[in-house]
């Protein structure tokens, strides 16, 4: 077993009283026997500790080899590593961005944040890129870099980052083309994406993807039908913002937060058509909902679409008469609002869908199922 304790006792002597260049031959040293052994964790830091010393003032064309070397390694020491990955010379951090399996997540989103784009592409190279990461280079990458994330299969993306690709990959039939064929995307953001794509994109992927051909064709159909079938009668208010909002959902762009947004300015007009397009339900039924003195109905909309409770208490802000509720009410709204189970509340809505035409004079059920 190896001492730790006196072993860095040494190696701080030997470093103190040698020169650069011996100093030097012993960082090469000690990496390629890291990198050549199996060891535990303990001592991978051990090496680490050793690394790092005499890695401390190396010039940029050390620092190069240094990278090249642990990239690929798993004896690679984690806190070398970040090091390495956070310079900001890409030629030290691209080979450890692109390849090192010992980076972590928080490393990763930080050097997202912060590093140029240089570094951001390599980051899109990786072999695996997770959800926190994709969702900041979706938002701060350059053209080549989404690009490149979005062709990745190895990188997951959220609701939002599919959506910021959607948005991304207007007038872009490169983007378009990559986001279409990825297996991963949700439906519903699939069809949103086709109904902004060129013919020729749409025709690609159609070839390129037979089974999503029957999806691009019943989007192509009728693009702007699909937002108007999603409305029941409403009175000549709601026009400016049924083309406002529905744009917004066309766009990707209609999010919780969008939403929150809408309501928490107390536009009226535009939150309830929000809620009608993402329930799929009539906007007078949504109308109802929200002015209705029983609340329930509310609460039912923002747990079916899994809002958050700071979500639902606006919308019930907003259709509570002078936009006042007591402390006590809300308080007992909010109870109410946890105890709701989301599958009931979809089965709920699902309900209401298919009695539509037979109910629209009515509005969201006084009780849900149990």
């Amino acid at each position: 077993m190896v001492d730790r304790t006196s072993f860095l006792a040494d190696l701080e002597e030997a470093v103190s009283k040698g020169t650069a260049e011996s100093c030097l031959q012993a960082l090469w040293h000690a990496t390629d026997v890291l990198i050549a052994g199996s060891y535990s964790e303990e001592h991978i830091w051990t090496f680490g500790e050793i690394i790092g010393r005499l890695a401390r003032e190396i010039e940029l064309g050390a620092r190069v080899r240094l990278a090249s070397k642990l990239a690929r390694s798993n004896n690679a020491p984690f806190d070398v590593v970040r090091k390495l990955a956070s310079d900001d010379s890409i030629d030290v951090a691209k080979p450890v961005l692109q390849h090192s399996k010992r980076l972590d997540t928080k490393t990763l989103v930080a050097c997202a944040r912060t590093k140029s784009q240089q570094h951001l592409l390599a980051i899109s190279q990786r072999e695996s890129v997770p959800e926190a990461v994709t969702d900041i280079l979706v938002v701060r990458g350059s053209k080549e870099v989404v690009t490149s994330i979005a062709e990745n299969s190895g990188a997951h993306f959220s609701t939002s980052g599919f959506l910021h690709l959607v948005r991304r990959s207007d007038g872009d039939s490169i983007l378009a083309e990559s986001v279409g064929f990825r297996t991963d995307i949700p439906r519903h953001i699939f069809h949103q994406l086709i109904s902004k794509a060129s013919d020729e994109v749409r025709q690609k992927l159609a070839r390129e993807r037979p089974d999503m051909e029957s999806r691009i064709q019943s989007v192509v159909t009728d693009v702007a039908g699909t937002f108007h079938a999603r409305f029941g009668p409403a009175s000549k208010d709601y026009f400016i913002a049924r083309r406002t909002v529905a744009k917004l959902h066309q766009l990707g762009e209609l999010t919780q937060e969008k939403v929150f947004e809408l309501a928490h300015a107390l536009k009226f007009n535009e939150t309830v058509v929000a809620l009608s397009l993402l329930c799929f339900v009539p906007i007078d039924i949504v109308e109802r909902a929200l002015v209705d003195r029983n609340r329930e109905p509310v609460l039912i909309l923002a747990k079916a679409l899994g809002f958050s409770w700071t979500t639902a208490m606006s919308l019930l802000f907003l259709g509570a008469p002078d936009y006042r509720i007591t402390a006590g009410d809300l308080d007992q709204l909010k109870i109410d609002f946890f105890k709701l189970n989301v599958d009931t509340c979809l089965r709920v809505l699902a309900i209401y869908r298919s009695r539509r035409e037979a109910a629209a004079h009515d509005s969201l059920p006084r009780r849900y199922p149990n």
